[in-house]
């Protein structure tokens, strides 16, 4: 039996519920309006770059509650509980309490880059969502350098707090922005050697197409880049134990001392809406974003699993967070330099040479890549790579972890030998004479 057009058109777009509304909307303007075919494409492109900067700002109103009632989970109490059911209306009072409160600009104050500053800020995290891939058919804008994109827009952030921190006249917001700036620069190193790992395995730095090369996840195919990759991004958002940007007990909150009332407010959504952002990029490159069962067929069930997957690595971002203590600035500089640098170097190193032979001595080892090829013969074809893969992580890994036990011997054993020193005697006790004869 036929179904009533108005049936098929509703199931259309519930299967492929980007594509059925974009094509809605071009019909509602090419063949209702009589506009340009060009005109209309505009207009959905605004629309849609629209609906996905509200989406990352207004997302803030259930990320923060969320964030707070884990928190207080974790610190056995109750968390908000008094604005809106279940306190989920805490975010919008707090809000409006910033919105009520003056700006206070500094005496002799740079006033362009101290207002543009926490814009450049908010305007850097919309930005990268541009190249998230939401369902196999529903992506900003699928670029072909895609994962430079996203490393060149996060780095806007580093200027941002720059210009908060020099605009300010303040010497501890000075001291703050450096200091911040510093450690940002640095973990943009493992960040973006991490990044490099799944751009080597695909091919390309298309977003899009590394999502669809990931039959089996890359981050349990490369575990010690996925770790190192994440905690590089977390580092880069200042979230614990990596929080010395604000470093409220040593610089007085750092950087963004002198702002108040919604210049805070912008900075305070930036901060939040990133530690939101990265957990997307985390799922994207390392946890096959939009893929799982049925989604080729059903393309709307992407947003399902790339959501899943965003909220649980966002979980474990939270829970850590409020579990493990801030570092020191510089145990953080030498977690970075001395340790992640490093492994990442040798990892990427050793990853290129033994995949390159790997290809050259398996047959169809990198078939796989094809999309033309069925599902599950691109499955099976992805296994003898993920097992090379795999293998290489693991005695990476285990090497990384060997060495790190042996520095730790060291060190405790030459602070054992300083304990032993100041407790015996330099040398042996001279005589004590009595003055008898």
């Amino acid at each position: 039996m036929e179904l009533p057009p108005i049936v098929t058109t509703i199931l259309a777009i519930l299967t492929d519920v980007f594509t059925g509304i974009n094509d809605l909307l071009m019909t509602l303007w090419v063949d209702t309006l009589g506009l340009s075919e060009q005109l209309a494409m505009s207009i959905n492109t605004f629309i849609g770059a629209f609906a996905l900067a509200n989406f990352v700002l207004l997302n803030l109103i259930l990320t923060i509650w969320f964030e707070r009632k884990v928190s207080a989970r974790v610190q056995d109490r109750f968390g908000p509980n008094r604005v809106g059911p279940w306190g989920i209306l805490q975010t919008v009072a707090d809000l409006g309490k910033l919105l009520t409160k003056e700006i206070i600009i500094p005496t002799n104050a740079d006033i362009v880059p101290f207002f543009l500053a926490p814009l450049i800020g908010v305007l850097s995290v919309i930005t990268i969502w541009a190249v998230v891939p939401f369902t196999p058919t529903a992506i900003g804008a699928d670029l072909s350098v895609g994962a430079l994109y996203f490393v060149a827009v996060s780095s806007l952030g580093l200027t941002a707090i720059l210009m908060a921190g020099w605009s300010s006249n303040n010497k501890y917001s000075v001291l703050g922005a450096f200091r911040a700036v510093a450690m940002l620069v640095s973990y943009e190193v493992p960040l973006f050697l991490g990044l490099m790992i799944p751009v080597m395995l695909t091919g390309t730095m298309s977003m899009q197409a590394i999502v669809d090369s990931q039959l089996i996840a890359y981050f349990f195919v490369m575990p010690v880049a996925g770790l190192i990759f994440w905690t590089a991004m977390i580092a880069e958002v200042g979230r614990q134990p990596f929080d010395v940007l604000e470093a409220e007990s040593e610089i007085v909150a750092g950087y963004n001392i002198e702002y108040s009332g919604f210049a805070f407010a912008i900075f305070y959504a930036a901060e939040w809406a990133h530690g939101f952002t990265i957990c997307a990029l985390m799922a994207v490159l390392y946890f096959a974003g939009w893929r799982g069962p049925f989604v080729e067929t059903i393309p709307t069930l992407g947003i399902v699993y790339l959501g899943v997957k965003v909220l649980v690595i966002y979980f474990i971002q939270v829970w850590a967070r409020f579990t493990v203590p801030r570092l020191r600035l510089d145990h953080i500089m030498n977690l970075c330099w001395k340790f992640l640098v490093p492994v990442m170097l040798v990892l990427l190193v050793v990853t290129i040479v033994i995949d390159k032979a790997a290809a050259a001595l398996i047959p169809n080892y990198l078939a796989y890549l094809n999309p033309d090829l069925p599902y599950f013969q691109r499955l099976t074809g992805m296994l003898p790579r993920a097992g090379v893969l795999l293998f290489i992580n693991v005695i990476v890994g285990a090497g990384a972890l060997l060495a790190v036990s042996r520095q730790g011997r060291a060190e405790r054993e030459r602070i054992e030998a300083l304990r032993l020193a100041e407790i015996e005697p330099a040398g042996p006790m001279a005589p004590i004479e009595t003055g008898a004869d």
